[in-house]
């Protein structure tokens, strides 16, 4: 999913990529604990608690990519392997899209219902993005 934010690209990186604001707007995300001491670099470890399907997942990203531009983390623990990648890309005018993306194999249980996570995800991306857009949009009108 991709959404252009009416900011510069080190504000939309900066905050997107800073694992201790995710709870402020991605809606399924309720903790946040750092197994490495911040800041965030390849290696960093960080653990999500995500309400998902009326279920509580636990997981641990790792993070494989970190660059001015993008963050790619995958599972190095959790229910089933999955990677989450941002990428910002500068716009003209100096705004900054931003595409974020989920890919994951389930396994067990969660592999019967997985046409129904895809577009359960989908929706929560979207509404994510659009979250995060809003916030710092307005936190540019305010201040």
């Amino acid at each position: 999913m991709t959404e252009v934010i009416r900011r510069p690209l080190d504000v939309v990186a900066g905050y997107a990529c800073d694992p201790s604001n995710a709870p402020a707007w991605y809606a399924k995300i309720s903790e946040v604990d750092w197994k490495t001491p911040p800041p965030l670099r390849v290696g960093s470890q960080v653990a999500f608690v995500a309400r998902f399907l009326g279920r509580d997942l636990r997981y641990t990203y790792e993070i494989v990519e970190h660059s001015h531009n993008s963050l790619v983390m995958r599972t190095a623990e959790g229910p089933f392997p999955m990677e989450t990648s941002y990428r910002f890309d500068p716009k003209p005018d100096g705004d900054t899209r931003m595409t974020l993306r989920n890919r994951g194999n389930p396994s067990g249980f969660s592999r019967l219902v997985a046409p129904f996570m895809r577009t359960a995800m989908r929706r929560a991306v979207r509404k994510d993005l659009t979250a995060l857009k809003h916030q710092l949009e307005r936190d540019r009108l305010n201040g």
